[in-house]
């Protein structure tokens, strides 16, 4: 198992059980305490934990995110496979706006190249969508949230209004089809309800843990999206609640 693999493994018994063992982890992973000791440094050193006499603790609350940098070791390869069939939706000369986060990052990356007029929503997409002249890149204003890059504030927003896109790739901090999409930071949330408003599609990204996760602001319903991509291990209850209120649901 690699670092990156054992790393996501612990943030999800960090948010359940809000501590870790050094111990129970080495044995429940497969490899020495050692081994463990440098990732619970290494997750210290980005603000998720705090180390603690054999193990570690919980630093993140409901109404936190996590860093970006850790959170783009959290689930990589699932949101490559997503970003690769969120990729596949779009057609060519289609205007696009790219979500904020880790999961738009890997979205920006899989359509990168594409006969596109793409819009991201972070600063963190800019070299790669810039990098091939096939793809028109559009760059809204507005202020970059520190550490986190993404784009918020009237001027983000006025940007979106001012323009209509075929589609919004929408990414989440948490979703239900009780209480639809939802993310930690009040700005955040005010830009993606502008993308969505701006768009005459919604595809929403969202792994199989963001089903699991409540966040502080309510970005829109479940019914204003068109098509859920996220992966094999989405709750089937939730999927098939979302089936029957008309949202085709494609796993990766």
């Amino acid at each position: 198992m690699d670092s990156a693999t054992r790393q996501t493994e612990i943030l999800g018994r960090l948010r359940v059980d809000g501590h870790v063992d050094v111990a129970a982890l080495a044995t429940s992973l497969g490899t020495s305490e050692m081994t463990i000791r440098r990732d619970l440094d290494t997750l210290a050193e980005s603000g998720a934990l705090r180390r603690v006499r054999g193990g570690a603790i919980s630093l993140m609350t409901r109404g936190e995110e996590l860093p970006f940098g850790l959170r783009a070791v959290e689930a990589s390869a699932t949101k490559g496979r997503m970003a690769a069939v969120v990729a596949g939706l779009l057609r060519d000369g289609e205007a696009v706006v790219v979500d904020s986060g880790t999961t738009g990052l890997a979205v920006a990356r899989a359509v990168a190249g594409r006969r596109l007029t793409v819009m991201p929503l972070s600063v963190h997409a800019l070299p790669a969508l810039s990098a091939d002249p096939a793809t028109t890149l559009l760059v809204p204003g507005g202020t970059a949230r520190f550490g986190e890059g993404s784009l918020v504030g009237p001027m983000t927003e006025a940007a979106l209004r001012g323009l209509r896109f075929d589609t919004v790739v929408l990414t989440c901090c948490g979703f239900s089809a009780r209480d639809g999409v939802m993310a930690y930071d009040v700005q955040d949330a005010a830009v993606k309800r502008a993308a969505v408003e701006s768009a005459d599609r919604v595809v929403l990204v969202a792994e199989a843990a963001k089903f699991a996760r409540s966040a502080l602001v309510v970005v829109c319903p479940a019914s204003s999206i068109d098509v859920l991509v996220t992966d094999e291990e989405a709750p089937a209850d939730a999927v098939a609640a979302l089936t029957d209120a008309g949202v085709d649901v494609l796993r990766a």
